[in-house]
């Protein structure tokens, strides 16, 4: 799994609700009090910055992910 910086994570906070965090960093770069707005903000950041979003489930595992990066194109078009 990778939590590099060029990572966005949706993670439950301990103290309830969702936090957006960069891959690596200590504190979470913005708090929500839903996962779904938690997710909203996270693909706005991910898109921003062209990085993976990975979306975790309460227990920590990764449910889903995002990539905002940029996939080489390999078909003619």
């Amino acid at each position: 799994m990778s939590k590099g910086p060029k990572t966005h994570h949706i993670v439950p906070n301990p103290n309830g609700g969702w936090d957006v965090k960069r891959g690596g960093a200590e504190r979470a770069s913005s708090h929500h009090e839903t996962k779904r707005e938690a997710i909203e903000s996270g693909r706005s950041v991910s898109r921003n910055q062209g990085t993976e979003l990975r979306i975790h489930n309460r227990d920590g595992r990764i449910a889903s992910s995002d990539s905002h990066g940029h996939d080489p194109e390999t078909t003619k078009g």
